[in-house]
């Protein structure tokens, strides 16, 4: 099945039987229970949507437009936008709730309804099962003809969040400016061609964009991992350019040094708490398969750092918990709490520039600076009736003497190395996460799991 559906919204392939795939009717319906949950808690409640550039995705707006208004609510359009930017534009617009029409980094065929409440943060685990109680019972009462929402555009959502990133208090803007950064950035044919050249052009850079045409045609698969973005890794192999790639609705941040090399989505994050933890002693967060390295370099700043199970609301919540000062998830995922709940590469890109800035380094220089781990992302087959509770049990048995964590699979800690287990939610694998001190030892770790595992299902 190609439609999934989950408490923060529903994503799948266009096209299709509906009920296996992203359809009309999966949209109307999905739009509709939104509506009549925001509508159960506000009597005229607004609704910001916006969109990334995928083919699909104008069409997508107008059928979710229309459903809103169809319930009686009222709809404020950004049209081509990111992810943090409908996060943002919810609270400056004083609307009641967001939906982003984004699949995030998966192709092109794919596309999603991301669900959002007052605050523009994701929904939560409580507030996803009402939506999907209302589906499941029926619930939903369309709006008579005099009481139809109404439709606006607005297009001024982006500079609005570049400039509530410079009028952050701690960022060296003129510093920045002094420094003439020049950025390759590939815009994955997607809001980044939009959303980026504002802020390089407020932060003084100067830039070369690839994939720059926001027509949906991405050039090669949309997430930013070293081996999709070869072009950008020859850009700047000759130059002192900073890279810059980001996904298709600009919530991930991957970078590239100044000497061509790929920099690490992991070491993202790290770079951006490195610098927040110089100006004030605090609290980081990421989820259990993010680098180890944001927790040494926490600890080692006098700060504490705790984990979160995957997922971008899970990690808001335990930051919320702790009152972290800087968060995020591995993949490239910045969180920062002074600006919004959300993962926000513009400001992340900020943060980067900030910190070269203020150390008077370059990438590759900071990063020669922070712990070194190696990470290795594999998995390993399920058949259809393996029993995983017990497969993971046994595990427990046999790694009884690390540290074990259960709040999200099973994630069991050495002294130099970890790994994590999480079941799939769409496809019948155990994805396994290991970090070492070198390649050659995450290999070992893996292929030793591997083995216990493949003893245990057989």
């Amino acid at each position: 099945m190609s439609l999934i559906v989950s408490v923060s919204g529903v994503r799948g392939t266009i096209g299709g039987v509906s009920g296996d795939n992203l359809t009309p009717p999966d949209i109307v319906k999905f739009s509709s229970a939104y509506s009549q949950w925001i509508k159960n808690q506000y009597p005229q409640p607004t609704v910001v949507i916006g969109r990334d550039a995928r083919i699909s995705g104008h069409l997508v707006s107008k059928l979710v437009s229309s459903c809103l208004q169809s319930m009686g609510v009222h709809v404020i359009d950004l049209d081509l936008s990111t992810t943090p930017t409908v996060e943002m534009a919810v609270v400056h617009l004083n609307a009641h709730g967001g939906i982003i029409l984004t699949a995030s980094h998966n192709p092109k065929q794919w596309n999603a309804l991301k669900l959002l409440n007052q605050k523009g943060e994701f929904l939560s685990a409580a507030d996803g099962e009402q939506l999907l109680n209302i589906i499941q019972q029926d619930q939903i009462s369309y709006a008579p003809v005099d009481s139809l929402g109404q439709l606006r555009h607005y297009e001024n959502a982006i500079q609005d969040h570049v400039t509530a990133i410079l009028k952050l208090p701690f960022l060296p803007i003129q510093a920045i400016k002094s420094r003439s950064f020049h950025i390759v950035a590939d815009c994955i044919n997607s809001s980044g061609a939009i959303a980026l050249p504002i802020l390089f052009e407020a932060l003084g850079c100067t830039y070369e964009l690839i994939n720059e045409i926001p027509d949906g045609n991405f050039n090669h698969n949309p997430e930013p991992l070293p081996e999709h973005l070869q072009d950008l890794l020859s850009a700047c192999s000759n130059s002192s350019a900073i890279g810059i790639a980001v996904d298709p609705d600009v919530d991930r941040l991957a970078l590239v040094d100044e000497k061509g090399q790929y920099f690490g989505e992991e070491y993202t994050l790290v770079t951006v708490a490195d610098y927040m933890l110089d100006l004030k002693a605090g609290n980081t967060v990421s989820n259990l398969s993010s680098s180890r390295a944001l927790r040494d370099l926490t600890l080692m700043k006098g700060g504490q750092y705790f984990a979160s199970a995957v997922g971008e609301a899970h990690v808001v919540q335990k930051m919320k918990e702790v009152h972290a000062i800087i968060g995020g998830e591995g993949n490239g995922g910045v969180i920062l709490p002074d600006l919004h709940y959300g993962r926000d590469s513009l400001v992340g890109i900020a943060l980067v520039l900030a910190n070269c800035v203020t150390k008077n380094k370059t990438l590759s220089e900071l990063k020669s600076g922070y712990p070194k781990y190696a990470m290795i992302k594999d998995k390993i087959q399920l058949k259809q009736d393996t029993p995983y509770d017990e497969v993971l049990q046994l595990l427990k048995s046999n790694y009884k003497n690390e540290e074990l964590n259960t709040i999200d699979g099973l994630k069991i800690d050495f002294e130099h190395a970890w790994i994590h287990l999480r079941k799939s939610n769409t496809e019948p694998i155990i994805r396994i996460y290991c970090e070492a001190k070198s390649i050659s030892e995450a290999e070992k770790l893996t292929n030793q799991l591997k083995h216990h595992i493949h003893h245990l299902i057989q």
